[in-house]
């Protein structure tokens, strides 16, 4: 089993990074499975809309995970009610709209693919407690039986609150990605009772910025300059970047996890 997991798409660099590179990697790789987190994809970086999310799965994306900024379109509100591969954090308040986890068929139907989109509690929006609802749903979705696979998209501001829920997972999910800071960590690995690992899987975006944010601009919000506005996209050419899993059928855990940094200025 194959599984692609994709960082934050930043804007439209980061999307036309996607449409063209994605089907090829993919197939190159034999993807069997595709994740990416889209709270950013919006032509703005800020949150995400449905025919955004529709071209997304068009283009090979099984399931969007999100964070923060999941609500920054008002209309995801209403789509995200009918459209299941579109998750938001399982630790939003009750009620929210939408799902936090789900499962979801392999590209062949082969097999169960559990995901779970959590949030961070620190430096983040106000959510409830991140590791009281990753407790509860590991007692909701068991590997290999109730899933064949398991992935966690964890989207959280600090590596500790990271770093604890990967070791959290451990022999309980396939892998576990940090998302959200936008700069891939260098951590790429398999866990004690082998579940694959990485901080933060970096964006899909252009890194010739500021996080993704137009580096000029930004330095002027920094400094102050009465000139700066409103923080928007950078639009270089997109860097593709995230990890692929090989994880074996039988125990549901990872086998090999290697690093993906393709096209743009960033280099693996």
């Amino acid at each position: 089993m194959k599984i692609l997991v994709l960082g934050d798409i930043m804007g439209p660099s980061g999307r036309n990074a996607i449409k063209k590179k994605l089907p090829k990697i993919i197939s190159e790789n034999k993807i069997d499975f595709s994740v990416i987190n889209g709270e950013n994809a919006a032509d703005d970086g800020k949150g995400i809309t449905k025919d955004i999310a529709e071209e997304l799965f068009s283009l090979g994306i099984d399931v969007i995970t999100s964070g923060n900024h999941i609500w920054d379109k008002q209309e995801t509100t209403t789509f995200i009610e009918t459209e299941n591969r579109l998750l938001r954090p399982a630790n939003l308040a009750q009620g929210s709209p939408g799902r936090g986890y789900g499962i979801f068929s392999s590209k062949n139907k082969k097999f169960k693919i559990g995901v779970v989109n959590l949030m961070g509690n620190v430096f983040m929006r106000k959510t409830d407690d991140v590791f009281k609802t990753a407790k509860e749903i590991c007692k909701r979705i068991i590997l290999k039986k109730n899933v064949d696979f398991l992935i966690i998209d964890f989207h959280g501001e600090i590596t500790s609150e990271k770093m604890a829920i990967g070791h959290f997972f451990d022999g309980s999910s396939t892998c576990v990605v940090g998302t959200h800071t936008h700069i891939p960590t260098a951590d790429t690995r398999i866990l004690d009772r082998g579940t694959a690992y990485q901080t933060d899987i970096g964006m899909c975006g252009d890194y010739n910025s500021v996080i993704g944010m137009d580096k000029e601009n930004s330095l002027k919000k920094f400094f102050k300059d009465k000139d700066a506005v409103q923080h928007f996209p950078s639009t270089g050419e997109g860097t593709l970047s995230g990890i692929i899993v090989d994880a074996d059928n039988d125990t549901g855990l990872a086998r090999k996890v290697s690093r993906l940094i393709l096209g743009g200025n960033l280099k693996a």
